[in-house]
């Protein structure tokens, strides 16, 4: 048996418009057209689905049954034609982006949430990664776009530089470290704290070599870990300004400097251009991102 949608249809509009003339009029059709349809359904299902007694169009009760579930295969067809339709016009059906762990999230949600608020039909998969392991994922994935600090540029790729992002060395107010001038051996001394290049491939290159090394899975384990006193380690100015304000975090009096900058990249590829959702998103992300450092 094939299931007709356009008898789907005319059987819907004859029970919403009580009979086969004014759904004639609706679905812009002859009404022997229309009856035919119907008719044709019926034979096809095996069971009458209209009571035409009655002085109204009236469903039977096989007929209630079987509308209702009509209406819902109906109601994915309406999705599917839609989508369909705005995958003609350029949307992606899948975008992905691979996000470094180090960068602030909330302009990424902001931009995120634009994208909802459109009614982008686009599926978007959002992966975070660290170090490495970033451009790791969008090589092995193939991914759309990827937000990076640092990662191995290619006549392939294609980057715009973001608002520049500020580092820290830090440790909490009760750490050996946290009074005093520090030098480099001094801090081998003591435990580091670093997050986990999620390739397994490298240290990250700010790391000062010491013997003692805890890895983490991201930063906000990081700081909770420095919070403690466990060790000391790099930081995200943004992630940790509240606790350095407050005194539960230090800055760290280092010889070599407790501070440095790096410009994430938004890189995409050049021999796969982005489609409506990706250009809207990359847009939306440079846009999101200014307005998080403005």
């Amino acid at each position: 048996m094939t299931l007709d949608l356009e008898a789907l249809r005319a059987l819907e509009a004859v029970v919403k418009e009580g009979g086969f003339a004014k759904a004639a009029l609706v679905l812009n059709k002859a009404q022997s057209a229309v009856s035919y349809q119907v008719r044709k359904l019926e034979q096809s299902l095996g069971v009458a689905l209209l009571d035409r007694g009655a002085y109204r169009a009236a469903l039977t009760p096989a007929g209630e049954t079987l509308l209702a579930e009509g209406q819902r295969i109906l109601t994915r067809a309406r999705h599917l034609e839609d989508l369909a339709h705005q995958f003609a016009s350029g949307w992606e059906p899948r975008l992905s982006l691979v996000i470094d762990g180090i960068l602030p999230l909330e302009p990424i949600m902001t931009a995120l949430k634009r994208i909802a608020d459109d009614q982008v039909p686009t599926r978007i998969q959002v992966k975070v990664e660290f170090l490495r392991g970033v451009q790791y994922r969008f090589d092995k994935e193939e991914a759309d776009l990827m937000l990076v600090k640092d990662f191995q540029p290619s006549p392939s790729l294609c980057a715009i530089a973001l608002p520049e992002v500020e580092c820290v060395l830090c440790a909490a107010s009760g750490h050996p470290l946290a009074s005093g001038e520090v030098e480099l051996k001094d801090l081998r001394k003591h435990v580091e704290l670093s997050v986990q290049d999620s390739s397994d491939r490298g240290d990250d290159r700010h790391m000062f070599g010491g013997e003692r090394v805890f890895y983490l899975s991201g930063f906000v384990l990081k700081k909770q870990a420095l919070r403690m006193g466990l060790g000391f380690g790099w930081m995200p100015l943004y992630l940790v300004e509240t606790e350095l304000a407050a005194g539960d975090l230090v800055e760290l009096s280092y010889a070599g400097g407790s501070r440095y900058t790096f410009t994430p990249q938004l890189v995409t590829r050049r021999e796969r251009p982005l489609g409506r959702t990706g250009r809207l998103l990359a847009d939306h992300l440079c846009r999101a991102i200014e307005d998080s450092v403005g």
